[in-house]
């Protein structure tokens, strides 16, 4: 039972340790598009922030101040 809590409480110390305040809220999402074999386009579901990437990755911070890509 010990090893259960302290377990439980490394875990959270861990993830608090590891997680970006950047995206905090952000949940990316891929979308299928025109150009979904070439980039690839991404968008907040969230704040409803739109982007495009070239490594097939989503955005590791919030966009929601940024425009939407130009096609």
């Amino acid at each position: 039972m010990v090893f259960a809590i302290a377990g439980l409480v490394i875990a959270f110390v861990l993830i608090l340790a590891f997680r970006d305040p950047k995206t905090r809220h952000c949940r990316w999402r891929a979308q299928r598009g025109p150009l979904s074999g070439e980039v690839a386009y991404y968008k907040c579901m969230t704040c409803g922030a739109e982007t495009i990437t070239e490594d097939g990755k989503p955005p590791r911070q919030c966009l929601r101040d940024r425009p939407p890509p130009d096609f």
